[in-house]
């Protein structure tokens, strides 16, 4: 049980730290931005609302022909 309680507290610290910029505001730039990072196609892509966020839903084919979800949570724009 402590073997998986490290990799999950780093795991969360990280994904506390990362600056609001590298979250994409529109669909487009997710999509575009999950493309290159993973080095796929964009098969398909919406947004769907889980509670009180908005979150993309990206498919996509890989270089390797592996089809892979990616969910890229929408930041609010700056008020």
């Amino acid at each position: 049980m402590k073997r998986l309680i490290s990799p999950m507290i780093l795991a969360a610290v990280l994904a506390f730290s990362l600056s609001s910029a590298v979250f994409a505001q529109t669909l487009d730039e997710a999509a575009r931005q999950a493309a290159r990072q993973h080095d796929a196609k964009v098969l398909s892509a919406h947004t769907v609302e889980e509670g009180k966020k908005r979150v993309h839903v990206i498919k996509l084919l890989t270089s390797k022909g592996v089809v892979k979800t990616v969910r890229v949570t929408v930041r609010e724009r700056d008020r």
